[in-house]
């Protein structure tokens, strides 16, 4: 349970592990300077958090390096492995230490069940020891809570490129890793895809097979035999990868269900991360769906969240319903085009001022300057409809930029436009009376 001690011959991951802050790489919207995290190691209080975050982005170096800086007993649990027994033997520890802190680091804790989750509350309660949890799914369905209660949850995001290339400076730098051909290095970055492990790992086996057949660099065509089809297949931040989004996205567009559901296997037989391909359906569902089904947006998320809860494989089933859904339901960008036509408009056109009759009047003064006035309530109109109200700074002509498409939901929605703009032209013509 406790830290063993240290291998004759320490992986490559753990020989770069962290000393202090100035050694993380990534992380700077937790670690850098007046940043959440940063402020709590500089505080000297530690606090009870829950690290959430893909693998490989620094979890345990983070609850290590505050075991460091609060000046704390470590212990640490494994959720894979252990179970009630060893959080009583982290008591009994913690118990055993009462002149100083003990930060107890529970790795996976997704993976205790709710009785094992509960067993650390009345501890964290008491003040007997720091809880630090560190999981890779989301702590809102994977963790009590109560527990949940008592903890801060710090986001941690998966390593950007520019960081995965310092860490690989780093790891060349201790002559544990031969030069990498530029292409190589690449390819290696885009297969580790943020994780620094994955990163680490690969490079020391790669350093291994090149010493055994006496390489003094390591080549893309070397990598790519080494290490196999698939990460030929899986290039991550190459054109294939985009190349294979872009025709998931069309076949869904083009309203071609099975094409769609040919390149998501694709994907994922080729290693994308699902996580990824949901947030890509979810543009999808509002960039080509948008309002002439409604209903494609929420099944989307329902599809990302489904897959959260139980992984793979058996998530990834909802996924490809999400992908089927879309594909065939009613397509419209119309809302999109409305979108990005008003946005071009409002950085060309510059900041009106907010007519009086629209304006907020919670005080006297803000009334006696005629905040509000002539304002309709809509409401209070017939049929809930303010007619001939114009809503645009004055001086502007209203914009008619939203235009419904002939399909779904949006010809209903098309229709009671038409209806609403026939009542602001009688409106007009009567000359704004009833």
């Amino acid at each position: 349970m406790a830290a063993p001690d240290a291998p004759a011959h320490p992986p490559l991951a753990e020989r770069l592990r962290p000393q202090s802050l100035a050694e993380v790489i990534g992380q700077q919207h937790l670690l850098g300077e007046g940043m959440p995290l940063r402020i709590a190691f500089e505080s000297g209080q530690p606090h009870s958090c829950i690290l959430w975050g893909p693998p490989g982005v620094g979890k345990t170096t983070i609850a290590r390096l505050m075991a460091r800086a609060f000046d704390a007993r470590f212990i640490t649990i494994s959720a894979v492995l252990g179970g009630v027994k060893d959080i009583r033997e982290a008591v009994d520890q913690a118990r055993a230490y009462p002149s100083g802190r003990t930060l107890v680091f529970v790795d996976e804790v997704h993976r205790f069940n709710k009785s094992q989750q509960d067993a650390f509350l009345p501890h964290v309660e008491s003040g007997l020891f720091t809880f630090i949890g560190a999981t890779t799914e989301n702590p809102s369905f994977e963790v009590n809570s109560a527990l949940l209660s008592r903890a801060v949850v710090y986001v941690l995001q998966p390593l950007a490129e520019a960081d995965l290339s310092m860490l690989a400076d780093r790891a060349q730098g201790l002559g544990a890793v031969p030069p990498l051909e530029a292409a190589a290095r690449e390819r290696l970055l885009a297969y580790a895809d943020g994780d620094a492990r994955r990163l680490l790992n690969t490079l020391e086996t790669l350093a291994v097979a090149a010493a055994a057949q006496k390489l003094s660099e390591i080549t893309d065509a070397w990598l790519l035999k080494v290490l196999g089809e698939r990460m030929r297949r899986y290039d991550k931040g190459g054109d294939q990868f985009y190349d294979t989004i872009s025709a998931l996205h069309k076949s869904v567009r083009g309203s071609d269900p099975d094409a769609a559901l040919y390149w998501f296997v694709r994907m994922l037989d080729g290693g994308a991360d699902p996580r990824y391909i949901g947030r890509r359906l979810v543009r999808m569902a509002v960039e080509d769906i948008g309002l002439a089904d409604p209903r494609a947006h929420r099944l989307a998320l329902d599809a990302c969240e489904t897959y959260e809860r139980l992984g793979s494989p058996e998530g990834e089933l909802a996924l490809a319903q999400a992908v089927v859904y879309l594909a065939v339901a009613a397509k419209s960008n119309a809302v999109y085009t409305a979108y990005n036509r008003m946005r071009a408009l409002v950085q060309k056109d510059g900041s009106r001022p907010v007519p009086l009759h629209l304006r907020n009047a919670p005080t006297r003064l803000m009334k006696d300057l005629d905040h509000g006035k002539g304002y309709r309530y809509a409401h209070d109109e017939e049929g809930g409809y303010a007619a001939g109200e114009n809503y645009f700074p004055e001086g502007m002509s209203p914009a008619r930029y939203y235009q419904p498409v002939d399909r779904g939901l949006e010809i209903r929605i098309a229709e009671k436009l038409r209806v609403l703009r026939a009542r602001d032209a009688d409106r007009h013509q009567s000359g704004g009376n009833d």
